[in-house]
């Protein structure tokens, strides 16, 4: 119930209905007839006392009275006058009237004595009993509000308050109040005023204000306000959280503000603050605990405020936790140093460019291959960047540029692009280029990943070299080995002949020469196969010192008198296990080809040495890294007219000479390359125009431990005066002409030959021999059923039976098809009747 307000004055129209009454009595009348009364008493006994006379008192007296008289007629004439003005004046102010308010006038019945429209559009009520029709039409708190306002203006108090009503629009709001005319019993003045905009408002505000304090007191951020003492005036629901307590239990409670924090706060420090100073503004970082022991960083923002009291003072602080801050931060470095890391050391190139093409940034792997210095922070001494396409050498700049258009366009390649560097080193790089775009998809600059080809193609370089070797090879071996049946027929049917013309026979001078050139043509062969590391090597354990010992001479021989030889011998030199003709060969063929560069003279230098872990050097041909372990150097160098850096990519291709055409075969290094391979060696060039060449072999080293266990038995050679034995031997060969040959030849020297052209004759006549078998000699490669496989099987039923293995390829080429079987020997085509016979008794022999 709120308190009635005085009303406003009655407006005009009302008086007519309220009833007049005669001013009354002033109280202040009958006081001042009371003090004339007692002056009078007064004079009257002061004139007696002093016996003035009858008459002349008489006079006086009267004077007095009339005076007096006077006196009290001015007086109630003021007060009377100034009565009614009061009553009038409360009467008008009561009853003004206002258009937007319900006015209404009851009187002690209860009725109607005035009302205005707004009071009965206000509540839309009886006219006739509005009051009762009101307390009809409210129910429920409403009701009752409105019976105590009538209650109290019943018995004569001011009563106001709020109800509501109930509108087809919505519920409607109004203020009312009740006054009892003052002067005038049991009249009431009823005023209503429309309050449902102000409670509209109001209710407006009061959900601000409920979302203010939800803001407060639910806000990622803290809010606390403490008193001169420290002591929490307020702390919002955030702030109690990191502290580890209740709002409740913060606010008034005995924790101060100092109590939470992790260090002890500086001397003078005020309890109100965590920061000293005098100021009414302060902020900082503070290190606080909360009541769980938990430490948390904060950032604190606080203003001093007076109370409003106007005693003490309060603060308004605002809070932050910097422990999430703090992670994202650290988090957010660790990301960046990530990325530098993955950025910086990624072993691939990565460049940013601008849409001019002009590096923005890149990483070591990108300076290293364009051979660029660290890039400068763009500062105003810093040169400026490099453009992309100046670091490209002429020949690939088209391309790059046209590659870069496609991508800004919005193509995106499927493939990298090559490109060649400028420089001295020759880098090739692999681009591969995409878009950078902004927030509108437009383009903003490329990214580009690099990746160091130079040494891929040079691996590529060497596998398509080590294909064509590898094709000349097995081309060579091909013809070598067609070849070798046909020399060994030449040579051997020559041999047949010479058995009947001796040296006074006429033919005989032409039957030498056709062997001799077959001889030679046979050597051209054993050159073939050695590029094809297929020729025959018969490996034993020497020092390379005692091999040079005995070349000496024919060196010289070779070189001449206007070439000085130099043979520097290594200390304690290692084994090594190679075929010593062919070592013989290898280094012959370099000295021969290093005297023909120093056509003027010079001098040719032989160094051996040991030598553990060699670095890997890069190296024309096939050969793949060495492998680290012992081995023996071999150098050859000469002050010769040196070798171009085009052909020394070619050194060692068959065929390939820098000699006049006539003047070589292009077979010599060649030569000496497969012959080393074979043996297991590399062999390395190293050549400067105008200075000289050197070749560097390294031979494996071997230990004399495993020489002695693992000597070969069935290479060694045996040449006997007397050829001619006896014994049944079956020859397996598919060449007719070879077969013939070796047929004959055997069976000149005593021995009866059985022939067969392929292995499936071969093991039907070993099955149905009426007579044991003693030797089989065999060709490797034949249709259908080869040497090996038909060796396997005579083996399984004949275990004891002798072979030898014919060929014209390399015993390595078919050693892992034949396995460790025992008593089996080879002889390499072409071969001389000679050299099958000896072979044949010492197999026998043995």
């Amino acid at each position: 119930m709120k308190e009635a307000r005085d009303p406003m004055p009655l407006a005009a129209e009302v008086r007519e209905h309220l009833p007049t009454r005669r001013p009354i009595w002033h109280p202040a009348f009958w006081g001042l007839v009371l003090i004339l009364a007692v002056f009078c008493g007064i004079v009257g006994y002061l004139l007696n006392i002093a016996s003035i006379e009858r008459p002349l008192m008489t006079v006086i007296v009267t004077a007095v009275a009339a005076l007096s008289l006077l006196t009290l007629g001015v007086v109630y004439g003021i007060l009377g006058r100034k009565a009614g003005m009061e009553s009038s004046d409360a009467f008008w102010r009561q009853t003004r009237d206002l258009v937007s308010t319900g006015r209404l006038v009851t009187g002690p019945s209860g009725g109607v004595v005035y009302a205005n429209e707004a009071f009965f559009e206000m509540f839309e009520v009886d006219s006739s009993d509005p009051l009762n029709s009101l307390e009809k039409n409210l129910s429920g708190i409403d009701a009752e509000r409105f019976r105590r306002i009538r209650l109290k203006a019943g018995i004569g108090e001011a009563a106001s308050d709020e109800i509501a009503v109930a509108d087809p629009a919505g519920l409607q709001w109004r203020n009312l109040s009740a006054f009892p005319i003052e002067n005038i019993p049991g009249y009431i003045y009823w005023r209503a005023e429309d309050t449902t905009a102000r409670h509209e408002m109001e209710q407006i505000i009061r959900e601000e204000q409920d979302k203010l304090v939800d803001f407060l007191e639910n806000a990622p951020v803290g809010f606390y306000s403490v008193d001169e003492n420290g002591q929490f005036l307020f702390v919002n629901n955030q702030f109690a959280e990191w502290l580890g307590l209740p709002p409740s239990t913060l606010v008034g409670g005995e924790r101060r503000l100092h109590d939470f924090m992790e260090d002890e706060p500086q001397p003078e420090t005020p309890l109100y603050t965590f920061f000293g100073g005098d100021g009414m503004d302060s902020h900082g970082e503070v290190r606080l605990r909360n009541a769980r022991g938990e430490t948390f960083q904060a950032f604190v923002t606080q203003t001093i405020v007076p109370m409003v009291e106007g005693q003490g003072l309060r603060t308004r602080s605002v809070v932050r936790n910097l422990t999430p801050e703090r992670k994202w931060e650290q988090a957010l470095r660790q990301s960046e140093l990530r990325f530098k890391q993955f950025f910086e050391e990624a072993p691939i190139g990565i460049v940013f460019l601008d849409l001019d093409l002009r590096i923005v940034e890149c990483n070591g792997a990108f300076r290293q291959i364009a051979g660029m210095a660290p890039m400068g922070k763009g500062g105003d001494n810093d040169p400026p960047a490099p453009l992309l396409r100046d670091l490209i050498d002429e020949k690939d700049k088209e391309v790059l540029l046209h590659q870069i258009e496609r991508v800004a366009s919005g193509i995106r390649p499927s493939r990298p692009i090559e490109v060649r560097l400028k420089g001295e080193q020759n880098m090739v790089a692999a681009f591969f280029i995409r878009r950078l775009e902004d927030a509108k998809g437009e383009a903003s600059g490329f990214i580009l990943h690099t990746i160091e080809m130079t040494e891929q193609k040079k691996l590529e370089q060497q596998f398509a070299q080590k294909q064509k070797m590898e094709l000349v090879g097995r081309l060579a071996g091909g013809v070598a080995h067609d070849f070798n049946n046909l020399l060994t027929a030449m040579i051997g049917n020559c041999d047949l002949l010479l058995l009947n013309h001796g040296p006074g026979d006429q033919a005989f001078a032409d039957i030498m020469q056709i062997k001799q050139n077959a001889n030679r043509a046979a050597n051209l062969v054993r050159q073939l196969l050695a590029f094809s590391r297929q020729q025959t090597l018969q490996p034993k354990v020497l020092n390379v010192t005692d091999v040079l010992g005995e070349l000496t001479n024919l060196l010289n021989r070779l070189l001449g008198e206007r070439i000085e030889l130099e043979i520097v011998h290594g200390q304690n030199l290692g084994y090594v296990k190679v075929d010593q003709g062919q070592l013989e060969q290898v280094i012959i063929n370099l000295v021969v080809n290093a005297r023909d560069a120093m056509q003027g003279g010079g001098r040719l230098v032989i160094q051996t040495s040991n030598l553990a872990n060699p670095r890997h050097l890069p190296t024309p041909g096939d050969q793949e890294p060495m492998p680290p372990g012992d081995y023996v150097l071999i150098d050859v160098e000469d002050t010769g007219a040196g070798i171009s850096g085009e052909n020394l990519e070619r050194i060692f291709e068959p065929f390939f000479t820098t000699k006049e055409l006539g003047s070589g075969t292009g077979l010599g290094l060649s030569t000496v390359y497969g012959i080393v391979r074979q043996t297991g060696g590399f062999i390395f060039v190293n050549s400067v125009i105008g200075e000289g060449t050197k070749f560097s072999i390294y031979l494996p080293r071997h230990q004399m431990v495993e020489a002695a266990a693992g000597a070969h038995t069935v290479t060694t050679s045996f040449d006997p005066v007397d050829l001619t034995g006896v014994g049944t031997v079956l020859l397996v060969e598919d060449e007719d002409a070879v077969r013939l040959f070796g047929a004959r030849a055997l069976r000149k020297k005593g021995y009866k030959v059985l022939e067969a052209k392929g292995g499936y004759v071969a093991l039907d006549l070993i099955n149905n021999a009426e007579e044991p078998i003693d030797l089989l000699i065999t060709d490797v490669v034949m249709p259908e059923l080869d040497g090996p496989s038909l060796v396997h099987r005579v083996l399984e039923t004949r275990p004891d039976m002798k072979v030898i293995f014919i060929s014209g390829y390399a015993e390595d080429s078919f050693r892992d098809r034949i396995g460790d079987l025992p008593d089996l020997h080879f002889l390499t085509k072409p071969f001389s009747l000679e050299q099958l016979a000896g072979k044949v008794k010492e197999v026998m022999a043995n």
